[in-house]
């Protein structure tokens, strides 16, 4: 589902995925990202899933999943909803999904607990609910693309209640080796937003496929990880 959010623009994300699209691509986080969100979601391989992605962006996690599940029916890119707003969702598609994914959607918004109680309207009683979203020190390219905000376990655990879920984990991830990589980020200031606008330079790839062997070394769960993991239930 492609969400505006809060005050952001569906033209400036436009804007946005069309600078940025290539080292977003190829940006290590975004893979470990996608392998933290299945193991979360833990989806049936015998049986049919029916999966709402909330925010898909280019549709990369959509597009994965239909490949390694594809017995798995997926709803993503094909609406548009303002999550700020009750969802005007065609009567097919209430009470539907059995998983969801909100991956790095939440820092961006203004009120991303209304986005999550309206959220519920498509999800079926039981659905599992995972959410990815990030702690640690914000980047000036975090800023640069709009995040208000970035959690703590305790302050995503909060909203997550507060807005109706019952939550069954909120964790870290990524550590040594993530946290490094977001403090690379966050020391390039905003030479990063020039530099992900266009081709990558050598050292930058370089960095990039560092990271990505490195990754493979990091903890699933650590309490000390920048990248926060939710794993909520819609009640029965």
């Amino acid at each position: 589902m492609n969400a505006n959010v809060g005050s952001s623009s569906t033209d400036e994300w436009d804007r946005h995925w069309r600078a940025y699209a290539d080292s977003n691509a190829q940006n290590p986080a975004q893979a470990y990202r996608r392998a933290l969100i299945f193991r979360a979601l833990d989806l049936p391989r015998a049986a049919p899933a029916q999966v709402l992605e909330l925010g898909c962006g280019q549709g990369e996690f959509s597009a994965e999943l239909a490949h390694g599940y594809p017995q798995a029916r997926v709803l993503g890119r094909f609406l548009q909803q303002d999550l700020s707003q009750p969802l005007a969702l065609p009567e097919e598609y209430r009470r539907w999904a059995s998983h969801a994914v909100c991956s790095e959607v939440l820092e961006h918004l203004d009120d991303p607990l209304s986005a999550l109680r309206n959220a519920r309207a498509a999800l079926a009683p039981g659905a599992r609910l995972v959410i990815t979203v990030p702690a640690g020190p914000m980047s000036a390219f975090d800023r640069h693309i709009g995040h208000r905000r970035h959690f703590t376990p305790e302050r995503l655990r909060a909203l997550l209640l507060a807005a109706g879920f019952q939550v069954e984990a909120v964790h870290g991830a990524g550590f040594p080796f993530f946290n490094l990589y977001r403090l690379t980020v966050v020391a390039r200031g905003k030479r990063l937003i020039e530099d992900a606008s266009g081709a990558l330079p050598g050292s930058a790839r370089a960095a990039i496929w560092a990271f990505s062997k490195l990754f493979r070394l990091n903890r699933s769960q650590s309490r000390r990880g920048w990248q926060l993991v939710a794993v909520a239930v819609e009640p029965r």
